[in-house]
């Protein structure tokens, strides 16, 4: 995952629906800020709350980044693709989120899981996986950093913003399609 630096950023948004439901993307020139299962109208509330961030109409640079990221989640979610190659800003997310989502990397490969409480531990937080699965609700970014990769300790999977379905669909997806 790479990310961006968090300087001004002109942001635009759209929907894109999915079999796991419809995810509200927006990107600036630079960077996927969100892929997200909440309305337009939350992540926009969420951009305009970001000091130097402006929501406009796409430009083409905009538009080509919108396009790629559905074109890679439509790849994704027909067993396509395995991992996204999309510039990641994580400036929506706060510094614990931030932290947490940039532990998933090199966490749970494709089609494995983790625990929250392994990934706390990764992180130097023993003890912390109920603040490890919140702030894994709150990933800006997700289905793009694979956040759904991590389950309860008993292997139950809860606990996903787009609902236990979706989190459901991924990880069967994932353990259906060949590696």
């Amino acid at each position: 995952m790479s990310t961006a630096t968090l300087s001004a950023a002109r942001v635009s948004l759209t929907r894109h629906p999915t079999p796991v439901g419809t995810l509200t993307l927006a990107a600036s020139d630079d960077a996927v800020l969100s892929c997200a299962f909440a309305s337009p109208e939350e992540v926009l509330a969420r951009l305009t709350a970001c000091r130097g961030v402006t929501v406009e109409e796409p430009t083409d640079v905009r538009e080509d980044l919108l396009a790629r990221t559905r074109a890679q989640l439509d790849a994704y979610l027909s067993g396509r693709l395995r991992a996204f190659s999309l510039p990641v800003d994580l400036r929506l997310a706060s510094p614990f989120v931030r932290h947490t989502v940039a532990s998933l990397d090199g966490f749970a490969a494709y089609g494995r899981t983790g625990t929250y409480g392994a990934l706390a531990q990764r992180m130097g937080r023993p003890g912390a996986a109920r603040a490890v699965g919140r702030a894994l609700g709150a990933n800006p970014v997700c289905v793009i950093v694979p956040c759904h990769r991590v389950v309860a300790s008993s292997g139950g999977v809860s606990g996903y913003a787009g609902g236990v379905a979706a989190k459901r669909y991924l990880l069967d997806l994932e353990a259906t399609t060949p590696i």
